[in-house]
């Protein structure tokens, strides 16, 4: 370890976690902010609004990357929550940006409180992964489903990107099919469509500070669902990839390092920057090189998300010009993995059968009773059913 200390950053950097650090970079500019325009949209959000919440998820997520990869020479990527961005998209048009970011507030100290008192193993057995997942399905079913109407409208682009997923889901090329397949809408569709370049922010905006307000409704609609799906669809995967990879994972300071990291990006109106799934496991990967090398990967990938956040001035008015039916095939390609993924743990236990399809069936329904969101209602009934109604 002392070795891995004492040799400098430059002699690290080789073909392999260079590539994997690009890779995870760019999965992490053109999956999450997809989604945060639907959210914001939904939300009515200003212009100045929605910078902000780039600028905050993609400082501090870096930030968060660059801090553990350096201290622990570990690949603990950093980004912030796509799934729970997607939670977002439903809970934004009932409430104000200030009560918002009151609730992400309430979300990062109930992170930060997991790490400190290292109880999060043992608070999430409490809650059965499977009615999580099985809410989580719920909740992106709308954007999954939405993939097809937008390939019908957007043919070529929609037959060319779904033929990549699949031919990249088939091979192991190292390119995830998400990615590919997002990339590859975005290619043919600048190809064979025109489309005014002149959308493209020339005002520089800078994020700004914003005044939480907190409710009981907030911390129950927003803070407690949202920090259920980064400590289970984030913190988990990132931790167990870590894990099986050689590495002795640091749980709790990761969760609270995350948790303190996030309040500071809950001010500028972003809902977390944690540590990264889908990221971490490409970058703890043996083909991401040497271990005590991987590290790297994070810290390129850090590298990449910041210099995105920093142009967000120009880059999200571009994305709101980009016709609809992309939006929603990109958005769908972002979500499809993690849909298959959370569908295969629902029914992983068939004792919780009929729990998991009343929480997906309640997820997906939109209700709101009580001003309490699907999901919310979703995870807490779903829970009840698992533990009182056994197939």
């Amino acid at each position: 370890m002392n070795n891995t200390y004492n040799r400098g950053f430059i002699n690290d950097l080789n073909t392999q976690n260079i590539s994997a650090g690009i890779i995870t970079g760019t999965l992490g500019i053109v999956g999450a902010p997809i989604i945060v325009i639907e959210a914001a949209a939904a939300g009515g959000f200003s212009h100045i609004e929605t910078i902000s919440w780039f600028y905050a998820v993609q400082f501090f997520g870096a930030l968060f990357g660059l801090l553990m990869a350096f201290y622990y020479r570990m690949p603990i990527v950093g980004a912030h929550s796509i799934t729970g961005v997607a939670f977002l998209v439903t809970v934004t048009p009932h409430f104000t940006y200030s009560e918002l970011v009151g609730g992400f507030i309430i979300t990062a100290i109930i992170i930060m409180l997991f790490g400190i008192s290292g109880i999060f193993k043992k608070v999430m057995s409490w809650i059965p992964r499977e009615i999580i997942s099985a809410m989580l399905a719920g909740i992106i079913t709308s954007y999954v489903v939405g993939l097809i109407p937008a390939a019908q409208e957007l043919p070529i682009v929609g037959i060319t990107a779904i033929a990549v997923y699949f031919i990249l889901t088939k091979w192991d090329l190292r390119i995830p099919p998400m990615l590919g397949s997002v990339l590859t809408s975005v290619i043919v569709f600048f190809v064979f469509h025109e489309f005014n370049m002149s959308a493209l922010g020339t005002e520089v905006v800078m994020p700004i500070v914003h005044i939480p307000e907190f409710s009981l409704a907030g911390a129950i609609s927003i803070s407690i669902p949202l920090a259920l799906m980064i400590l289970s669809n984030d913190a988990t995967p990132a931790v167990g990839a870590l894990e099986r990879s050689g590495y002795h994972a640091p749980t709790n300071n990761i969760l609270t390092v995350s948790g303190i990291l996030s309040i500071f990006t809950s001010f500028f109106g972003g809902q977390s920057a944690n540590v990264a799934g889908m990221m971490t496991t490409i970058a703890s990967d043996e083909e991401s090189g040497e271990t005590d090398k991987r590290y790297v990967a994070s810290v390129i990938s850090s590298i990449i998300m910041l210099i995105f956040g920093l142009f967000a001035w120009a880059l999200v008015p571009l994305m709101f010009e980009l016709p609809e039916a992309l939006m929603a095939m990109l958005a769908g390609f972002v979500l499809l993995g993690v849909f298959a993924s959370t569908m295969r743990t629902s029914f992983g236990n068939s004792k919780y059968t009929m729990a998991v399809i009343f929480t997906y069936i309640i997820s997906v329904s939109g209700i709101s009773i009580f001003y309490i969101s699907a999901p919310v209602w979703a995870l807490l009934i779903g829970t009840i059913l698992a533990k009182v109604v056994r197939k």
